[in-house]
């Protein structure tokens, strides 16, 4: 698991504040109120305003709901790196990554894509502590596969009212155009890898 200092405290805290103004400028790019984006997003209007404001980190769920409603990515809203198609190779430095925290459940989203796009899809690591679950997560437009191989621990997926138990070294693939989460039931921390591709 990843160790939180001061400093990545502080880190958060400004991610936070980053994805709260990605939420506001996407909103208004698609003239939406706060009204309209809560109803399309069935988070609360006073949710909506906190997060804008960097005043309150979502948790996944929230974050979740609130990118599918304004057609955005969670990498978009988090603030990842740019695509970089005309670049031979494209480095981010590990300390450079973007990351995710859920302030409730300590579930951690770290984009790992030095250049989210360019090859037609993204990659993440994420990072579930003891007896800590995501939640059913919206699903996803039709055309969007995710499929990952857990690096530690053990992990429950829950696919469209089907559940797959995955040990380290397991993998899975999907079709993510329905609700689906993530579960460590263990008394031990999960990690695994996610490779997210859209079909256009």
């Amino acid at each position: 698991m990843v160790e939180q200092d001061d400093s990545a405290t502080a880190e958060h805290g400004d991610l936070a504040g980053a994805f709260g103004g990605n939420v506001r400028r996407r909103r208004e790019e698609a003239g939406l109120t706060l009204e309209q984006l809560s109803t399309q997003s069935s988070v609360s209007r006073a949710m909506l305003s906190k997060v804008e404001r960097g005043e309150k980190s979502p948790t996944i769920g929230v974050a979740s709901k609130i990118a599918h409603a304004l057609d955005a990515s969670l990498s978009d809203l988090i603030g990842g790196p740019a695509a970089a198609r005309t670049e031979v190779a494209v480095v981010m430095r590990k300390n450079e990554r973007p990351v995710f925290r859920d302030p409730e459940t300590g579930f951690e989203r770290h984009m790992v894509s030095a250049a989210p796009g360019a090859g037609g899809g993204e990659m993440v690591v994420h990072y579930l502590p003891a007896h800590v679950s995501t939640g059913l997560l919206p699903a996803y437009p039709p055309g969007t596969e995710k499929q990952l191989v857990v690096i530690e621990g053990t992990l429950t997926v829950a696919i469209g009212g089907i559940s797959e138990t995955l040990n380290a070294g397991d993998s899975v693939f999907f079709q993510a155009d329905a609700e689906h989460g993530f579960a460590n039931r263990t008394n031990s921390p999960c990690e695994y890898i996610m490779v997210i591709s859209r079909r256009s």
